[in-house]
């Protein structure tokens, strides 16, 4: 048995400060807490439709108010970041090939963007 005590370098709780890509990424992951807020109010507002009438009324008075909005703006804001982020690193990760051609990066990210409106579009006319 050896008496060698290994080597252990000190880590900070703020070692991603110190570089600009790391906080980039710190950035990207924290948008994750407005949508946590987000996705209990909707779970909320599941419980209370369930609960009847009076349940979903201070459901959606409790929705309305401006703390409420702005962490949903917020919860927004975070989503299509974070989405800007994803599908501008799609193109680097999965290359797509056509043809025997790389499909161009613009291209990818446009059509997922697309997409996304597409999407979008179909669930607003259906609600």
């Amino acid at each position: 048995m050896s008496n060698r005590k290994p080597y252990v370098r000190e880590v900070k709780a703020t070692w991603w400060k110190s570089h600009p890509f790391y906080r980039f990424y710190m950035l990207r992951e924290a948008t994750v807490l407005p949508l946590i807020l987000f996705t209990l109010f909707l779970t909320l507002g599941l419980a209370a439709l369930v609960k009847g009438a009076d349940a979903w009324q201070t459901w959606l008075n409790f929705m309305a108010h401006p703390i409420v909005i702005a962490i949903n703006l917020v919860a927004l804001a975070g989503s299509l970041f974070h989405a800007h982020t994803f599908f501008k690193m799609f193109p680097q990760v999965m290359p797509i090939r056509f043809k025997g051609k790389t499909v161009d990066t613009k291209v990818l990210v446009l059509g997922q963007w697309a997409a996304v409106a597409f999407i979008s579009l179909v669930v607003l006319i259906i609600v």
